[in-house]
């Protein structure tokens, strides 16, 4: 067994209130400058960065996952992770047909930039990816494990966006068998008053700037023998599901 430090919550620059800076090689820098090992990518309803940000993670020596923050029709949040890109890649596509087609506005919202692995801008996401989709909270579970994925509702101590906040408690259904943090330091606080006893607790900075991401802090013991990245990436998913 072998401890790595992680993130599974972090946005690029495809993100509208994600920092110009957060390209794919400069999350890859910090995350190795913080000593984390572990980084999700999560944008906001698309995975368009994905694979700028597994070419880049190599480089780093960071295991790469790729992922997304899913907004529901209900505008709650949920951390969808999957265990290959390519799993990732069909599942934004799949989010991106059931997307409200909005177009953004750069002025007001931020731009929403595809990049490649070196962070030449590639594209530019016309549709703002921040408005809730047509994909109720019941649907993703499904939806994910369709994929190998694993999901859960992400920092359910916020106001904003949480599934605690916006339904005023944590359903019995769907079920999920984890649940993340933006503060760690809640945990007992919130298994003790919604029953989350059976959860695992994740930890994440939801990073939309550089300097949002955290030094290494929340960690897994993995047993990674033989060592490859996509067998501590196989064993991560299996711990989380």
């Amino acid at each position: 067994m072998n401890r790595y430090y992680y993130d599974l919550h972090i946005h690029s620059c495809l993100s509208p209130c994600g920092d110009d800076d957060n390209t794919p090689n400069n999350i890859a820098g910090m995350a190795s400058l913080c000593g984390l090992n572990i980084v999700a990518l999560t944008d906001h309803n698309s995975t368009a960065n994905c694979p700028a940000f597994f070419e880049a993670a190599r480089r780093y020596g960071i295991i790469p996952i790729a992922g997304m923050e899913l907004t529901t029709s209900e505008d709650i949040h949920v951390i969808c992770l999957f265990e290959t890109l390519e799993n990732a890649m069909t599942f934004g596509e799949r989010v991106k047909s059931l997307s409200i087609p909005i177009e953004n506005r750069p002025d007001i919202f931020g731009s929403q930039q595809i990049l490649d692995g070196q962070d030449n801008i590639i594209g530019e996401e016309k549709n703002l990816l921040i408005n809730a989709t047509l994909i109720s909270i019941e649907e993703v579970p499904s939806m994910v494990t369709q994929l190998d994925g694993i999901c859960y509702p992400a920092h359910i101590d916020r106001q904003s966006n949480g599934i605690i906040s916006v339904l005023g408690t944590f359903p019995a259904t769907p079920h999920f068998n984890c649940v993340e943090l933006h503060d760690g330091d809640k945990a007992d606080e919130y298994i003790q008053k919604y029953g989350l006893q059976d959860k695992k607790i994740i930890v994440s900075s939801d990073a939309h700037r550089l300097t949002d991401m955290r030094d290494r802090q929340n960690y897994f013991d993995l047993d990674d023998e033989p060592y490859s990245s996509a067998l501590v990436r196989k064993k991560l998913f299996e711990l989380l599901r």
